[in-house]
């Protein structure tokens, strides 16, 4: 049908146009619009055609009353009808698919004239809920796409009010407005948060890319610093622990479970399965800040011999498989301790209450006891189920004073700990002693770090004890052909030094030659410690394979037999083996963080280094303040050599940007 002289529709950047039809061809229209241009319209865009053609001798101001009043006529009929009603009509009819002209006179009740069908399609097109055009023809949609499509447009809503709002307080927020609140303001930072942590893998990285953009926060860590400003996150926010999703508070039912547990009663707990130690004289040996106190000793003379005690919390008693805190535990499988905070594997009420052995408190505890001769051969030992009451809590700067000064107990558990040690190392043990790094914040923010040797008598003392407990667990649950977590490690692949070597340089290359620890449900050799067979037991409170260890010792104690089977320890393993694959990382880059932290502090100086491994393409250095390691691209001017001290400096660091550049 030829249109010339018809009325038609069209749409213009999401403006609807009348025009009339000038001339033709086969693929587009000549018109005039409404406006009074002259346009080349592709047939494809034409939505409505009127039935009545007009003469073309009109002159362009008739055509363009005409154009004008058709354009107001069907705006103003739009207002006439309820979509929703026609679309409630239309679903009932089988099929879904109408003539417009239909339609329209289901809409307005009465003979559809041009202007009707075209005020009908204007709708349908404002309003794209209920209808759909498509060839001629309108599909009304189904109530299940109604609804989608009624999600889809609300959410589309909220982004674009999210997106007005949002993008203008955020601008006043990193301007330094603390105050600025606005309705979307929680889902907005959570939505950033989201993104500075994950990127283009959070759920809604393209809203919160353009929110950004438009508030003009594009640089690489603008959010960061603006969740800060927002309170959201804290300074020095542990952005990989969040990364990571590690859990950190505990919930409210945890927290009041482990309320509940109740100081022990020696009565309710002494008697057939343990035994009262508490005359016994207990220390402890630990970090001054420490809360969470898991092992204690105590020695005794026994003619030419000395019974040790190496007793352990007994978690276990509180912390049963299947309970609610026993599988948070397994979630967490460990404690984590940072410069800034700690996040224990229990809650607090546990961890640093009813099973921390604490000075004066009686508690419940895993006792190995242990006869040594004064060479410290092991002549015979045994686990006991006790109940323990700690006489000193001691520190190791206390506990060296007073092996200096004389004190008996803390001297007879040096000796005999030196012994163990070199016992160790005539069976291969590999002690690979490197300073504890210790950094520190103060309250203006300024990080400190410091060295502490992990070879004075008090701390060799305490690991030497620990490594003998956890050896003779091993070989209980081995002895009795029993499942159990074993740790286990093979030769190095080159033995370049002896066990007890304590010069940096020579530690750290081999430290490069070792092989990866593996976790065995049946027990091989360990050549790293220098033993046979061996688990970790000694820390329950911060370990959950200690404490799953814990348990089946105490089962097998019973006469009960295992408590797990291989098949459920393996898959224990694995358990523990991908949860610490993640908390590792977060450790490593927490410790980094802090460690850059401290040299942003000195950016220009020289540092002294340590030249551990010299490439053609790489120098490998560690810094001697901090022990971190680096890397330098090689110099034809460096005459040095592996075991050689450097001075380099500190060109750039960024601990948000983990960048460390030195220059020599």
């Amino acid at each position: 049908m030829a249109l010339q002289g018809a009325i038609i529709e069209y749409m213009e950047q999401g403006r609807f146009i009348c025009a009339m039809v000038l001339d033709e061809d086969s693929k587009r229209l000549r018109l005039v619009n409404q406006n009074g241009r002259e346009v080349n319209l592709p047939l494809s865009r034409l939505l409505h055609q009127s039935s009545k053609r007009h003469s073309l001798a009109l002159s362009r101001d008739e055509q363009l009353r005409l154009l004008k009043e058709a354009d107001q006529t069907r705006q103003a009929m739009m207002q006439l009808f309820d979509l929703a009603d026609i679309w409630q009509l239309a679903s009932e009819e089988e099929g879904g698919s109408f003539s417009p002209n239909f339609l329209a006179e289901l809409a307005f009740g009465e003979d559809a004239t041009d202007n009707h069908v075209a005020a009908f399609l204007r709708s349908i097109f404002v309003d794209r809920l209920y209808f759909k055009y498509k060839e001629g023809m309108v599909l009304a949609h189904s109530p299940e796409a109604v609804d989608s499509l009624r999600l889809k447009q609300e959410r589309e809503k909220e982004q674009e009010v999210l997106m007005s709002t949002g993008a203008l307080a955020l601008k006043r927020l990193w301007e330094g407005d603390s105050t600025v609140e606005w309705p979307e303001r929680d889902r907005c930072l959570s939505l950033l948060a989201d993104y500075y942590l994950f990127g283009s893998d959070s759920e809604e990285n393209e809203l919160a890319r353009e929110l950004l953009k438009k508030a003009a926060l594009t640089g690489p860590h603008d959010v960061y610093h603006l969740l800060i400003k927002a309170g959201v996150w804290q300074e020095h926010e542990n952005v990989a622990l969040l990364r990571y999703r590690i859990p950190v508070a505990f919930g409210d039912e945890l927290v009041s479970t482990a309320s509940q547990a109740s100081e022990p009663v020696a009565e309710d707990l002494v008697g057939r399965n343990r035994r009262d130690f508490r005359e016994l004289p207990l220390l402890t040996i630990d970090g001054e800040s420490t809360r969470d106190y898991d092992d204690a000793l105590h020695v005794e003379k026994r003619d030419d011999n000395f019974l040790v005690g190496i007793h352990i919390s007994d978690v276990a008693h509180y912390v049963m498989p299947g309970t609610p805190i026993y599988e948070e535990a397994a979630r967490r499988m460990t404690s984590l301790y940072f410069p800034e905070n700690q996040i224990p594997m229990l809650p607090p009420a546990l961890s640093e209450g009813v099973c921390s052995l604490v000075a004066g408190k009686a508690r419940a505890a895993l006792s190995v006891m242990v006869l040594l001769s004064p060479k410290g051969e092991v002549l015979e030992f045994d686990l006991i189920p006790t109940l323990v009451e700690v006489k000193r809590q001691l520190s190791y700067p206390e506990a060296e004073k007073l092996v200096e000064s004389g004190d008996w107990e803390l001297q007879a558990l040096a000796r005999l700990s030196e012994q163990l040690k070199q016992r160790r190392i005539e069976k291969g043990a590999l002690l690979l002693p490197v300073p504890d790094v210790n950094i520190s914040i103060d309250q203006e923010g300024k990080v400190a770090v410091a060295l502490s040797p992990v070879d004075t008598i008090s701390r060799s003392l305490v690991a030497e004890f620990m490594v003998l407990a956890n050896t003779l667990s091993a070989q209980f649950v081995a002895d009795r052909q029993a499942p159990g977590l074993f740790r286990a490690q093979d030769e190095p692949h080159q033995r370049l030094i002896a066990g007890g070597e304590k010069d940096l340089f020579s530690i750290f290359r081999q430290r490069k030659q070792l092989k990866p620890g593996e976790l065995l449900v049946y027990p091989k050799p360990h050549s790293g410690v220098g033993v046979m067979q061996y688990t970790t037991v000694t820390s329950p409170i911060r370990r959950f394979l200690d404490l799953v260890m814990q348990h089946q010792i105490k089962h097998l104690l019973s006469g009960k037999g295992p408590m797990f089977s291989a098949d459920e320890f393996a898959g224990i393993a694995g358990d523990i083996n991908t949860v610490l694959a993640k908390v590792n990382q977060v450790r490593r880059t927490r410790h980094r963080y802090w460690l850059l932290r401290f040299l942003e502090q000195k950016v220009g100086a020289r540092v002294q280094a340590l030249l551990v491994n010299k490439g053609p393409k790489r120098i490998n250095l560690v810094l001697l303040d901090c022990l971190m390691d680096a890397d330098m691209p090689p110099s034809q001017a460096l005459s040095a050599k592996p075991g050689d001290v450097v001075s380099v400096r500190l060109s750039r660091v960024d601990a948000l940007d983990n960048v460390l550049r030195l220059e020599w």
